[in-house]
């Protein structure tokens, strides 16, 4: 069932969250969500992330990670094998994939491990120093005038 939803209104009435509804209505143009290959994605702490993808099928070789424009790819594709064997069932899947992820500002992908058939992707959001909430001293008020209440004489002092 797939349902359309305007959200020009919203654009009207925000400033900068642009990326935002491209987001929302690529994600509502999806008709059925791709389920392969299944993963987790965990919390462990207000800035740092875990996504884990279960390959069982697969070697890292046959894995590819790809960042960019705050998108996370993950692409499998098995070489093909050419064996003898004769399977009764195959079920465990070795079809290639492709996982996009996107990704919040500033989250960067640290480190990729393979460990028993699941793939763990580390991030984590480092916020630049620029970009940070910072305490801005106000200017005026009594505090300057006191200040130019005892630079006064000093200056008539001088002169």
């Amino acid at each position: 069932m797939a349902s359309k939803f305007d959200f020009a209104p919203y654009r009207r009435s925000t400033v900068g969250f642009d990326r935002l509804f491209d987001v929302l209505e690529s994600a509502a143009r999806l008709e059925a969500p791709e389920s392969y290959p299944p993963f987790d994605i965990e919390q462990e702490s207000e800035d740092r992330y875990h996504i884990t993808l279960a390959v069982a099928g697969f070697r890292p070789d046959d894995i590819e990670i790809v960042a960019q424009n705050n998108q996370l790819t993950v692409t499998g594709r098995k070489a093909d094998e050419k064996n003898d064997r004769h399977y009764l069932h195959r079920g465990i899947a070795t079809r290639a994939f492709e996982r996009r992820f996107q990704l919040a500002d500033f989250v960067v992908v640290q480190e990729a491990r393979f460990d028993n058939g699941l793939l763990r992707i580390s991030l984590k959001r480092e916020v630049p120093e620029a970009m940070k909430p910072r305490r801005i001293e106000i200017n005026g008020g009594e505090n300057n005038a006191a200040n130019d209440r005892l630079e006064a004489p000093r200056d008539q002092a001088a002169a």
